[in-house]
Protein backbone atom coordinates (compact mmCIF):
# COMPACT_ATOMS: atom_id res chain seq x y z
CA UNK A 1 0.00 0.00 0.00
CA UNK A 2 1.65 3.16 -0.94
CA UNK A 3 1.52 6.12 1.83
CA UNK A 4 0.45 9.34 0.60
CA UNK A 5 1.10 10.82 4.12
CA UNK A 6 3.58 10.10 6.96
CA UNK A 7 3.02 6.59 8.81
CA UNK A 8 2.85 5.87 12.59
CA UNK A 9 4.41 2.63 12.80
CA UNK A 10 3.93 0.83 16.24
CA UNK A 11 5.82 -2.28 17.32
CA UNK A 12 3.98 -4.08 20.19
CA UNK A 13 4.05 -7.01 21.89
CA UNK A 14 4.67 -8.97 25.31
CA UNK A 15 8.12 -8.60 26.76
CA UNK A 16 11.00 -11.00 24.94
CA UNK A 17 8.90 -10.60 22.11
CA UNK A 18 11.53 -9.43 19.76
CA UNK A 19 9.55 -5.76 19.34
CA UNK A 20 12.55 -3.70 19.90
CA UNK A 21 15.10 -5.67 18.05
CA UNK A 22 12.82 -5.25 15.07
CA UNK A 23 11.80 -2.00 15.72
CA UNK A 24 15.66 -0.89 15.66
CA UNK A 25 16.37 -2.74 12.64
CA UNK A 26 13.59 -1.32 10.86
CA UNK A 27 15.20 2.33 12.16
CA UNK A 28 18.49 1.64 10.67
CA UNK A 29 17.22 0.36 7.29
CA UNK A 30 14.49 2.96 6.87
CA UNK A 31 16.42 5.73 8.76
CA UNK A 32 13.05 6.86 10.80
CA UNK A 33 13.35 7.85 14.07
CA UNK A 34 12.12 5.49 16.71
CA UNK A 35 11.11 5.72 20.06
CA UNK A 36 11.39 3.16 22.93
CA UNK A 37 9.43 3.01 25.93
CA UNK A 38 12.14 1.31 28.44
CA UNK A 39 14.18 4.61 27.43
CA UNK A 40 11.70 7.12 27.70
CA UNK A 41 10.35 5.56 30.97
CA UNK A 42 13.99 5.88 32.60
CA UNK A 43 14.83 9.28 30.74
CA UNK A 44 10.99 10.33 32.46
CA UNK A 45 12.25 9.11 36.05
CA UNK A 46 15.52 10.65 35.31
CA UNK A 47 17.70 7.73 35.51
CA UNK A 48 20.22 6.37 32.87
CA UNK A 49 18.50 3.61 30.19
CA UNK A 50 20.75 0.61 31.79
CA UNK A 51 19.96 1.47 35.41
CA UNK A 52 17.72 -0.88 37.08
CA UNK A 53 14.52 0.59 37.63
CA UNK A 54 13.29 -1.95 39.94
CA UNK A 55 11.28 -5.19 38.96
CA UNK A 56 7.55 -4.42 40.08
CA UNK A 57 5.02 -5.71 37.72
CA UNK A 58 3.08 -2.31 38.20
CA UNK A 59 5.15 -0.80 40.80
CA UNK A 60 7.40 2.39 40.78
CA UNK A 61 8.33 3.40 37.69
CA UNK A 62 5.21 0.40 35.92
CA UNK A 63 2.80 1.78 38.35
CA UNK A 64 -0.47 2.66 36.05
CA UNK A 65 -0.11 6.18 36.58
CA UNK A 66 4.09 6.23 35.67
CA UNK A 67 3.50 4.19 32.67
CA UNK A 68 0.62 6.76 31.24
CA UNK A 69 3.19 9.59 31.40
CA UNK A 70 5.31 6.88 29.42
CA UNK A 71 2.51 6.36 26.53
CA UNK A 72 1.98 9.82 26.47
CA UNK A 73 5.23 10.94 26.15
CA UNK A 74 5.61 8.42 23.41
CA UNK A 75 2.59 10.04 21.60
CA UNK A 76 4.11 13.38 21.79
CA UNK A 77 7.81 12.53 20.42
CA UNK A 78 6.00 10.71 17.68
CA UNK A 79 3.76 13.64 17.26
CA UNK A 80 6.38 16.36 16.81
CA UNK A 81 7.98 13.71 14.22
CA UNK A 82 4.74 13.34 12.13
CA UNK A 83 3.88 17.18 12.34
CA UNK A 84 7.06 17.67 10.62
CA UNK A 85 5.58 15.14 7.76
CA UNK A 86 8.21 12.25 8.89
CA UNK A 87 7.10 8.80 9.34
CA UNK A 88 7.82 7.43 12.65
CA UNK A 89 8.40 4.39 15.01
CA UNK A 90 7.16 4.30 18.38
CA UNK A 91 8.11 0.84 20.44
CA UNK A 92 6.20 -0.36 23.94
CA UNK A 93 4.18 -2.91 24.85
CA UNK A 94 0.85 -1.70 23.36
CA UNK A 95 -0.61 -4.50 26.13
CA UNK A 96 -3.92 -2.62 26.63
CA UNK A 97 -6.76 -2.18 24.54
CA UNK A 98 -7.17 1.42 25.93
CA UNK A 99 -3.76 2.75 25.01
CA UNK A 100 -3.95 1.58 21.52
CA UNK A 101 -7.02 3.34 21.37
CA UNK A 102 -5.84 6.38 21.99
CA UNK A 103 -3.07 6.05 19.50
CA UNK A 104 -5.69 5.21 16.79
CA UNK A 105 -7.83 8.16 17.78
CA UNK A 106 -4.79 10.61 17.54
CA UNK A 107 -3.92 9.59 14.16
CA UNK A 108 -7.71 9.81 12.82
CA UNK A 109 -7.69 13.55 14.19
CA UNK A 110 -5.28 14.37 12.43
CA UNK A 111 -5.27 12.57 9.29
CA UNK A 112 -2.19 10.34 9.55
CA UNK A 113 -1.87 6.86 8.69
CA UNK A 114 -0.65 3.89 11.43
CA UNK A 115 0.46 0.26 11.21
CA UNK A 116 0.66 -1.74 14.34
CA UNK A 117 3.16 -4.39 14.44
CA UNK A 118 2.34 -6.96 16.35
CA UNK A 119 5.58 -8.97 18.11
CA UNK A 120 5.24 -13.29 19.11
CA UNK A 121 8.17 -15.50 20.30
CA UNK A 122 7.49 -19.02 20.96
CA UNK A 123 7.87 -19.36 24.39
CA UNK A 124 11.17 -21.30 24.77
CA UNK A 125 13.12 -18.52 22.50
CA UNK A 126 11.25 -15.77 25.28
CA UNK A 127 12.78 -17.60 27.98
CA UNK A 128 15.85 -17.95 25.73
CA UNK A 129 16.09 -13.93 25.81
CA UNK A 130 14.74 -13.16 29.15
CA UNK A 131 17.94 -15.25 30.37
CA UNK A 132 20.39 -13.49 27.98
CA UNK A 133 19.05 -10.25 28.99
CA UNK A 134 19.23 -10.74 32.69
CA UNK A 135 23.20 -11.34 32.21
CA UNK A 136 23.21 -8.28 30.16
CA UNK A 137 24.43 -4.89 32.79
CA UNK A 138 23.51 -2.94 29.46
CA UNK A 139 20.25 -4.09 28.94
CA UNK A 140 17.67 -1.01 28.85
CA UNK A 141 14.46 -3.54 29.95
CA UNK A 142 13.98 -4.50 33.77
CA UNK A 143 11.97 -7.55 32.61
CA UNK A 144 11.93 -10.92 34.28
CA UNK A 145 10.49 -14.20 33.65
CA UNK A 146 7.78 -12.99 36.48
CA UNK A 147 7.09 -9.88 35.13
CA UNK A 148 6.80 -11.92 32.02
CA UNK A 149 4.24 -14.11 32.77
CA UNK A 150 2.21 -11.74 34.71
CA UNK A 151 1.89 -9.71 31.58
CA UNK A 152 1.07 -12.80 29.70
CA UNK A 153 -2.02 -12.85 32.03
CA UNK A 154 -3.23 -9.50 31.65
CA UNK A 155 -2.57 -8.88 27.86
CA UNK A 156 -5.51 -7.87 25.41
CA UNK A 157 -4.71 -9.00 21.79
CA UNK A 158 -5.51 -6.04 19.73
CA UNK A 159 -8.77 -7.33 18.01
CA UNK A 160 -10.32 -4.33 18.23
CA UNK A 161 -7.50 -2.71 15.36
CA UNK A 162 -8.50 -2.96 11.79
CA UNK A 163 -7.23 -5.70 9.62
CA UNK A 164 -5.94 -2.98 7.29
CA UNK A 165 -4.06 -1.43 9.93
CA UNK A 166 -2.39 -4.48 11.48
CA UNK A 167 0.52 -7.10 10.79
CA UNK A 168 1.40 -10.02 13.54
CA UNK A 169 5.61 -11.10 12.97
CA UNK A 170 6.64 -14.32 14.96
CA UNK A 171 9.97 -13.08 15.59
CA UNK A 172 12.13 -16.31 16.38
CA UNK A 173 13.43 -15.88 12.75
CA UNK A 174 16.88 -13.69 12.53
CA UNK A 175 16.14 -10.25 12.06
CA UNK A 176 16.87 -9.83 8.67
CA UNK A 177 14.54 -12.18 7.94
CA UNK A 178 11.99 -10.56 9.80
CA UNK A 179 12.46 -7.46 7.88
CA UNK A 180 12.22 -8.75 4.60
CA UNK A 181 8.78 -10.69 5.61
CA UNK A 182 7.12 -7.20 7.50
CA UNK A 183 8.18 -4.92 4.70
CA UNK A 184 6.79 -7.16 2.02
CA UNK A 185 3.22 -7.95 4.00
CA UNK A 186 0.44 -6.51 2.09
CA UNK A 187 -0.41 -4.70 4.95
CA UNK A 188 3.02 -2.85 5.08
CA UNK A 189 2.97 0.99 3.00
CA UNK A 190 5.92 1.85 0.48
CA UNK A 191 6.91 5.10 1.46
CA UNK A 192 9.94 7.54 1.78
CA UNK A 193 11.31 8.81 4.83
Amino acid sequence: MPATKPFLFVFMGLIASGKSTLAQAFARRSGLAAYNSDVVRKELAGMQSSERGGADFAGGIYSPNFSRRTYDRLLELAAAELHQGRSVIVDASYDKEAERRRVVKFCRSHNLDYLFILCSASEKETRRRLAVRAQDPEAVSDATLAIYQRQKEVFQYPHEIDPDSFVEVISDRPVNELLTSLTTSRTFPSFSS
